[in-house]
């Protein structure tokens, strides 16, 4: 296809996508022991935030959630995590949510190596959590340690 009928047609294209494209689902897991949260930090945005990503076809979300604490944190849930809540996150599209789970049975052996999506990946004491922490982030721990009311939007 010539470049310029491209060019004419990729703003109807996108309107397109944007009408029939279906709900997007995240997972995102807050992995707490001993007063600690577990939090990385992505590569291509800025602060931290728990491990997560999206719910790939075909997977559950509980899958998604597995896969993603291995990918991101190199850890492996022990027993299943809890489910904390379902939050819009509009930032990107206003068809995103993320379901958000609560882990305190897995099992971590090390850091996860440092590569192009993830930075940096550590515990962070509940009392002592980083200053550019995601506020999305830092509202779920508030609703989770110290019974903040449950915000719908992430």
């Amino acid at each position: 296809m010539p470049s310029f009928i491209f060019t004419l047609a990729r703003p109807l294209l996108a309107r397109f996508w944007l009408l029939t494209r279906g709900l997007t689902l995240g997972v995102r897991a807050i992995v707490i022991r001993d007063g600690e949260v577990l939090l990385v930090r992505h590569g291509y945005a800025p602060g931290w935030n728990f491990p997560g990503g999206g719910v790939e076809v075909g997977e559950t979300a509980e899958e998604a959630l597995g896969r993603e604490l291995s990918e991101e944190a190199n850890a492996t849930l022990t027993e299943p995590a809890v489910l904390h809540g379902v939050f819009h996150q509009p930032r990107f599209s206003r068809r995103d949510h993320v379901l958000v789970y609560v882990a305190r049975g897995f099992s971590w052996t090390s850091a996860h190596p440092p590569n192009r999506e993830i930075a940096e990946c550590r515990f962070f004491p509940l009392d002592a959590l980083p200053p550019d922490m995601s506020p999305g982030a830092r509202r779920r721990l508030d609703e989770i340690c110290r019974n903040a009311p449950i915000a719908p939007t992430w």
